[in-house]
């Protein structure tokens, strides 16, 4: 269990963040899109068998935070500077899957002497507009939109729905199972409509404010084989940008039973930390 917390940021925003507690390592959690920002429970649960303090926060426009039109994955490092502020933590590790893969890689580039090692489950990579960002996605309409600006992306929304070849048998599964949070958590955000999502979008095709090569802390790249989401191309490109980084790759792994890494990728940043 985590307890909410509002931020108030120097510009007049507010955070809503979430804190679970206890005074182990401290990895700060970034969800993906579209979620609430609250940590899950299967992610909880990992955590406290390992004496880890989770922390995370809703990007703007999610789950309470105060919106920021025009947002790009660099704001992101300020953002989680204060929430860490805000809880009285110095030192971190990043945590991120799917559209918090580059928000968890913006603190790893931008706060250097506060986080210390990063990892991500089907990350995206930087924008390019090439046929290899875009193989394998089995839902693109979204990414394509956003290329050609905010208000193109939220006329793209009105009409938006789910494509079921999205997922894997094995991604079913984990929702009908382990991972029923994280469609119940995906339905909650709702509440908040689209804006989120499609400003995450938008920064996802726009230069993101981070050079990936700066990153000087170590990097966990987990990857599944079967994501027809955010496709295994996009780990080997990320791979390939940072220098520091491990690329796991999981067999037979969709977008969301990749999760199930969750907890070795747990056990990998805490002993970048020894």
């Amino acid at each position: 269990m985590s307890v909410a917390l509002d931020v108030p940021l120097a510009d007049g925003r507010v955070l809503r963040a979430y804190d679970s507690g206890g005074s182990g390592p401290v990895i700060m959690w970034f969800h993906g899109s579209p979620q609430t920002g609250r940590v899950l429970s299967p992610i909880l649960d990992a955590a406290a068998a390992r004496g880890i303090r989770m922390l995370s926060y809703a990007r703007p426009s999610y789950g309470g935070s105060t919106p920021r039109i025009g947002r790009d994955v660099a704001s992101a490092a300020a953002d989680t500077a204060a929430v860490a502020d805000a809880a009285g933590v110095e030192r971190f590790a990043t945590l991120g899957a799917s559209g918090g893969g580059p928000h968890a890689l913006a603190g790893a580039a931008l706060l250097p002497d506060r986080v210390t090692a990063a990892a991500t489950l089907a990350g995206i990579a930087p924008f390019e507009d090439d046929p290899g960002w875009w193989g394998g996605m089995a839902a693109p309409g979204g990414l394509h939109a956003a290329r050609d600006g905010r208000d193109a992306r939220a006329l793209f929304a009105e009409t938006e729905v789910f494509e079921p070849t999205s997922f894997t048998d094995a991604d079913y599964a984990a929702l009908d199972g382990r991972w029923g949070p994280l469609g119940e958590d995906v339905g909650a955000s709702g509440e908040w409509g689209d804006d989120g999502l499609i400003d995450d979008d938008v920064a996802f095709t726009r230069p993101w404010g981070v050079d990936l090569a700066d990153i000087r802390v170590p990097v966990l790249l987990v990857q599944g084989s079967d994501d027809r989401v955010i496709p295994p191309e996009h780990a080997e490109r990320l791979h390939r940008s940072i220098r520091a980084s491990q690329l796991w790759r999981r067999a037979g792994a969709g977008h969301i039973s990749v999760l199930d890494a969750v907890p070795d990728a747990m056990d990998w940043l805490l002993a970048q930390e020894r």
